[in-house]
């Protein structure tokens, strides 16, 4: 009766979810990250048919399964990209709580292949790499922890960041995996730099991590024959850097066409830590630049997008995960053309390999989801309409 006096209570329809997310995300980096998925399966057909060959295996079983993780990375990606940064906060923190357990377990049930470092779980018909999905736990759990301290009467968050990431690199060293302890190392300092640690506390980070290379350089053989090797003033052309190396030299500008490059036949990880060699052979300095201005455009829109954020946790997990997404794809390349030491690191979205690509549909899901625009998450919006 109310009702038809009065007439009903007027309902304010929600904003769908999915209209909502298309016109706050940024299209362009998500441009680029189905473009360097595309140009993986490309490079995959060229790279991983040898290997399946070798290993009495259809031709394209290598690039199956790329497809395969690379459409549940896409899925992840997209869905981790349309939370908001409470639950991205959350979903953190139980990521990095599981791969952390699983880190710890490597020495006890972990498998290294063959390739001198406890880094997987077997799990009969896939293996898992802990690590990778450590990565973007680590900067989320960290970020929540820094911006935590500056709310007034707030914990401190820097120093708790500090002791969990002093753990995490150490037990990553102990797998050893210097590649990834690195990586972790540099997305903390970039998170302590934005924020707002002193300069001293930085210099003087370094200065540990410095001591800690050079323990590990003496106590461990694996490392040492890392660096002695990249020191080497000759390179063995036998050994895979010898072959990388060959191959990008060979390309040149256009590169030699397509299934001509010889590279692959004797990579044994051509589909996967080397791929840009063989993008280098066969398409050439062009196919390179593109691949590096695709990684370049994710990146420098990322943190364009993310220097008005008001939240702190937005700001600093976002920085912290668009430098460690670029920083992983420089030293990939970097090895490569052998202007950094040999390190087992995948290009993201383009090596083939399971958990590299969902777990980097993770870290680049978290990151579009945090640098979505929001209302008010600029502080010039506010200061605008107070102006009015």
């Amino acid at each position: 009766m109310t009702e038809m006096v009065f007439g009903a209570t007027p309902v304010r329809v929600g904003d769908p979810i999915l209209p909502r997310w298309w016109r706050t995300v940024d299209k362009w980096s998500l441009g680029c990250v189905v473009a360097l998925f595309a140009l993986g399966l490309l490079l995959g057909l060229a790279a991983s048919v040898p290997l399946a060959e070798r290993n009495n295996l259809p031709s394209f079983y290598y690039v199956t399964r790329q497809a395969v993780f690379g459409g549940v990375g896409l899925a992840v990606m997209l869905v981790i990209s349309m939370l908001s940064p409470q639950m991205v906060r959350r979903l953190g923190v139980l990521l990095f709580a599981g791969a952390f357990l699983a880190v710890l377990a490597l020495p006890v049930i972990g498998t290294d292949f063959g390739k001198g470092a406890t880094r997987w779980l077997s799990l009969g018909f896939a293996s898992v790499q802990p690590s990778e999905f450590l990565k973007p736990g680590f900067i989320a759990l960290c970020a929540w922890f820094m911006a935590s301290s500056q709310a007034v009467g707030g914990p401190p968050g820097r120093l708790y960041s500090f002791f969990v990431a002093a753990v995490v690199i150490g037990l990553l060293a102990m797998q050893p995996d210097f590649g990834q302890a690195s990586l972790v190392l540099f997305a903390w300092l970039v998170m302590f730099f934005v924020a707002g640690a002193p300069v001293v506390l930085i210099s003087g980070t370094i200065g540990l991590a410095g001591l800690g290379g050079m323990f590990a350089y003496a106590n461990s053989e694996h490392f040492a024959r890392r660096i002695n090797g990249f020191l080497s003033a000759e390179v063995d052309p036998r050994t895979q850097i010898g072959y990388a190396t060959n191959a990008i030299q060979e390309g040149g500008f256009f590169g030699v066409g397509v299934g001509e490059g010889t590279v692959k036949w004797s990579l044994p990880d051509a589909h996967t830590d080397f791929i840009i060699a063989v993008a280098a052979e066969e398409f050439g300095f062009v196919m390179v630049m593109a691949i590096i201005a695709l990684y370049g455009a994710i990146v420098v829109r990322s943190l364009l997008r993310l220097v008005g954020e008001r939240d702190p946790f937005a700001r600093i997990a976002g920085v912290g995960l668009a430098c460690a997404f670029g920083v992983q794809a420089l030293i990939n390349m970097g090895v490569a053309v052998r202007l950094l030491p040999a390190k087992g690191m995948t290009l993201p979205f383009v090596s083939y390999g399971g958990s590299s690509v969902i777990a980097s549909g993770i870290t680049l899901g978290v990151l579009l989801a945090l640098t979505r625009s929001r209302p008010q998450s600029v502080l010039s919006d506010v200061l605008g309409r107070a102006g009015r």
